[in-house]
């Protein structure tokens, strides 16, 4: 079995020399091509032409060593295919002309992922985006071990996404025995959640991911009419519920108060109507019309 041997670039943060006396000699190289020709300063003129030409060229070969590096921002640093290091402080430097320099902003970035259509945990068509702020940290990693880490941030974002939409459910009903997070009602652990997996999965590009929250979840269009009146008949039910156990309460606190008040003695009887009537005033959608008697209990 062969194994493998490749291991992962670490950054290195290395600062190059001042640019400022490579300035001032490339400023006395640019005057001495330009006017060792108009002056003929060494007696002959080819030979004046051919050391301007000659100057000119060191004057281009140093002027690729120069860098300019803003805050928030780095150079990687590339000698014919070796990694040499990341300049991360910000200013005017110098540094050898054949290294290929590739700049890497280090300022946070907002992706507002599109909205993605998936199935959760019951299978159930939903539709998912998640706001991400990242950064990247490691320099080096982001250059070399992927193509192209902007995008590789946008594709593992979605992955991300759709793997914690499968892994649980939009929502749980009252009438579901089936406890857990879900990602309507757990957001704050959902996001905690996302926001770990994205850290693990954006890590070999030296990405670090500063915050992640769902930003759109909503039942697809397709289904979506029928999980509201769901919803709405859970709510009724729950509601109803209430109502009852508040009128039973009720109810019985008015027998207790007329027995010990001894207001007026019941039989069984008359105990059972006066539950019963109270119960449908008390759990009534509508306002009652009472009936009132003018004469005796009995009649």
């Amino acid at each position: 079995m062969i194994s493998n041997l490749k291991t992962m670039i670490q950054e290195s943060t290395i600062r190059p020399l001042s640019a400022y006396i490579m300035l001032v000699i490339c400023l006395v190289l640019l005057l001495f091509t330009v006017l060792s020709p108009a002056l003929n300063l060494l007696g002959h003129i080819e030979s004046s032409i051919i050391t301007s030409i000659v100057s000119g060229v060191i004057l281009v070969f140093f002027a690729a060593g120069f860098i300019i590096n803003n805050p928030n921002e780095s150079k990687v640093l590339i000698l014919f295919g070796e990694y040499k290091g990341t300049v991360k402080d910000f200013g005017f430097f110098w540094a050898n002309p054949f290294l290929v320099k590739k700049n890497v902003s280090l300022r946070a970035r907002n992706l507002n992922g599109s909205q993605l259509k998936v199935n959760d945990k019951l299978g159930n068509p939903i539709e998912i985006a998640a706001v991400i702020v990242w950064q990247v940290k490691d320099t080096a990693k982001a250059i070399l071990e992927v193509d192209d880490y902007q995008q590789f941030v946008v594709v593992q974002s979605e992955a991300a996404v759709r793997h914690l939409a499968n892994a649980f459910p939009y929502d749980t009903f009252d009438d579901d025995h089936e406890p857990g997070l879900t990602l309507r009602a757990g957001a704050e652990k959902v996001n905690e959640l996302l926001e770990m997996e994205l850290n693990v999965r954006l890590a070999r590009a030296g990405i670090f991911v500063i915050e992640a929250r769902i930003s759109h979840l909503a039942y697809a269009s397709e289904i979506a009419g029928a999980m509201l009146q769901r919803q709405q008949a859970i709510a009724v039910v729950a509601a109803r519920r209430q109502i009852v156990e508040g009128a039973v309460g009720m109810v019985e606190m008015a027998l207790a108060k007329l027995s010990e008040k001894e207001i007026v003695h019941l039989d069984e009887e008359r105990k059972a109507a006066m539950v019963s009537n109270l119960l449908v005033v008390l759990c009534g959608e509508k306002s009652v019309h009472p009936i009132l008697n003018a004469g005796t209990l009995h009649h």
